[in-house]
């Protein structure tokens, strides 16, 4: 557990660093699951996130914009990114236990749409 620290910490500066030098243009950037990561991994980092994030999950659902594709990976990734999105400024907010990673495509698609905001300090 010790290795991952200063993994988190590089991957923290490195945000930090991309968020503050995009050459004067918005950097938008996501959270979304690692599809490397176990099942079993991504359920407990998206359980996590769907209970400290309050209602996040509920666009998972069925009958919501985002329950499909059903999989836990994209399940997963919105839970993450909404969670990200709201403590972003904080700098292991798109950590999960190793289980989710941070990019600059925007995971979106149908009508399921990931929100990316602004940082704020």
């Amino acid at each position: 557990m010790a290795s991952v620290k200063p993994l988190i910490f590089v991957s923290s500066l490195l945000v930090i660093f991309l968020t503050q030098n995009s050459g004067g243009e918005v950097l938008k950037l996501w959270c979304i699951a690692d599809s490397q990561m176990p099942e079993d991994v991504l359920q407990r980092a998206m359980d996590w996130a769907c209970e400290s994030g309050g209602d996040n999950c509920t666009m998972t659902q069925e009958g919501q914009p985002c329950y499909l594709p059903n999989t836990l990976k994209d399940h997963a990734s919105y839970a993450f990114n909404s969670y990200y999105q709201r403590f972003k400024s904080q700098a292991d907010s798109c950590v999960f236990g190793s289980a989710a990673m941070v990019t600059e495509t925007d995971p979106s698609h149908d009508s399921c749409i990931f929100e990316c905001l602004p940082w704020s300090d």
